[in-house]
Formats: C-alpha cells, structure tokens, sequence
C-alpha cells in the first residue's frame, strides 16, 4: 500500500475546506491514503462543523480582514495565521479507519510529535486531562486549550496541534494544525514534513509516494466552494 502525497498548494479557505472534503469523498484512488500540506492565500480562520456562528464571531479579532470558513470537520475556532495545515484521507476499512476516533487521534498526533522530537522540540502527546485545563480558556478555540491526545510542548505545557475529524462511508478526515509558535524554536519545515509523512506512512503500513494533483472536476470544486463561502453553510447554526 501506499500514501499518496499530493503537492503543497494555497488557496481561500472555503476552497481549502472544499479540497479536502472532495479529497475524502471523489479521490480517483478511493483506497489508498493521501496526505496534504497547504498554505492559505489570505490571513484565515476555520471553525468547526456544529459550532455556533454567534460564539465564533465572538472569538475573532476586531478590526482585521480575513476570510472564514466552517469545517466539514468538527472541532473549534482555527486561527490559520502562522500555523502549518495539513489534511490525511484514510479509507474505508483500513485498521486505522476501524479505530475509535480518540484511538486514530493519538496515532496521528505520535507520528507528529515524534517529527518534531527530530528537531529537539519537546513535544509530546497530552496524555490526560486535568481538573484545571484551560480554567481561563474558553471551550472550542482551538489553540488554547489541550484536549487528550492533542500534542503539547512537555516543558511549557502550549497547545503545539490540534485535529478535526469527519468519518462517512467514504473514510476519514483529518484536518489538523500546528501552530508555530508554541513550537518554541525555528525548525525546518520541509525535514519536519518528510519525517511527519514517513512516520504517517509507518503508522499506516504505507510507502510514502510523491504524486501529481488528482484530476477532481472543476465544476465541483467550483460548486462546493461557492457552498461553503455561503452566509447559509457559514452563519445558518
């Protein structure tokens, strides 16, 4: 088996959101995982599926332009400014697929951290919860508060990735972030992708394979874009 590993483009983030949606759902190789790095044309913040538009408003700065997206996925408010974005589609039936989403998590989240270790951050995954975890943080802001299995620096306890999820009959969707900052040092981004896919690959028994843009159809590309920059897709919750 392989992972497919697509080229890294940048796009608005109702174009993103809609990418990585058809990744999922009309990729031409619908059993092999893929993998995607992508940037963001202007600065972005995404939000979650089943968020409420009237709470995210209420957590985006003032004054600023920027563009804003709800997920496919679930999980709360993403400042995109200066993170690094990626999005992995594991089919239908794979082991990993078959996991409890909590289990499929923290594989996704080792194999990052462990890219990271390779650089002398660190970062490792959060492994409970505690009783005063983001006390002054409100709930569904991505980057202030850890969950369980979320990958946190072990020395200044920052929130370092996050992950959303949407599983249908197609498989499942990670869209996940890392937020450079809290990494606490200058890396090497390109070392960190090549040892992020290799030990996504180890984790899911895949050869990590470069490969061309998939030839997905214009017009529905077009067509869930123009969805997905809808006040109804967007404010209609």
């Amino acid at each position: 088996m392989h992972l497919d590993l697509l080229p890294t483009r940048h796009g608005g983030a109702a174009e993103n959101m809609a990418i990585d949606f058809l990744l999922l759902q009309r990729y031409p190789d619908a059993g092999t995982p893929r993998f995607r790095h992508y940037g963001w044309h202007r600065p972005s913040f995404t939000f979650g599926y089943s968020q409420k538009f009237a709470f995210v408003q209420t957590q985006l700065p003032v004054g600023e332009r920027f563009d804003l997206c709800r997920r496919p996925t679930g999980g709360g408010v993403v400042d995109h400014r200066d993170d690094w974005t990626y999005s992995l589609v594991i089919p239908r039936g794979h082991p990993l697929e078959d996991m409890r989403a909590t289990q499929s998590y923290r594989e996704v989240h080792e194999a990052l951290a462990a890219a990271l270790r390779r650089q002398a951050v660190e970062a490792v995954t959060k492994a409970v919860r505690d009783d005063n975890d983001g006390a002054a943080a409100p709930a569904g802001v991505c980057f202030q508060r850890a969950e369980v299995f979320d990958v946190i620096h072990a020395v200044t306890g920052a929130k370092i990735a996050g992950a959303a999820q949407k599983r249908n009959k197609r498989g499942l969707l990670f869209q996940g972030s890392l937020w450079r900052p809290a990494v606490g040092k200058p890396i090497d981004w390109d070392r960190f992708q090549e040892d992020f896919v290799a030990d996504l690959g180890r984790c899911l028994g895949a050869e990590p394979r470069p490969v061309p843009w998939p030839e997905l159809a214009e017009e529905e590309v077009i067509g869930l874009t123009e969805q997905y920059t809808a006040a109804e897709w967007n404010e209609d919750r």
